[in-house]
């Protein structure tokens, strides 16, 4: 089941799908730059109530309004490769983590420090 679920063509193309969702999100409300850094779609000046805490990557697109540090990049690149790796499945996976990033695997993996969720 792992197989079919996990870095597979099923996940790519859930990947895929979710980073079609982010540009059109972010192409909506965007009324900031929009780069590609990290090898991420960066889209700011997105209003708060678009995104999660400081910003949230969905596929391949970051999302926030003004939160591009290097850190902050690199830790959501980390998230990006989360969605490539499961697909459609992430979301529920991270509810399912948890909302305390500092209990969220996935939080962890992508590193709090780089994250901002410590100092």
């Amino acid at each position: 089941m792992r197989r079919i679920l996990f870095d597979s063509p099923l996940s790519r193309a859930g990947y895929l799908y979710a980073t079609a969702f982010g540009l059109v999100w972010g192409s909506i409300w965007s009324t900031g730059r929009v780069e590609k850094r990290s090898g991420l779609f960066v889209f700011r000046g997105m209003p708060p109530w678009t995104f999660g805490r400081g910003g949230s990557c969905v596929g391949g697109c970051y999302l926030t309004d003004q939160n591009v540090t290097a850190n902050v990049l690199d830790h959501e690149a980390v998230h990006k490769r989360q969605w490539q790796r499961f697909g459609l499945v992430f979301p529920l996976l991270y509810a399912v983590a948890g909302r305390n990033p500092l209990k969220n695997r996935f939080e962890i993996e992508a590193g709090l420090k780089k994250g901002g969720y410590i100092r």
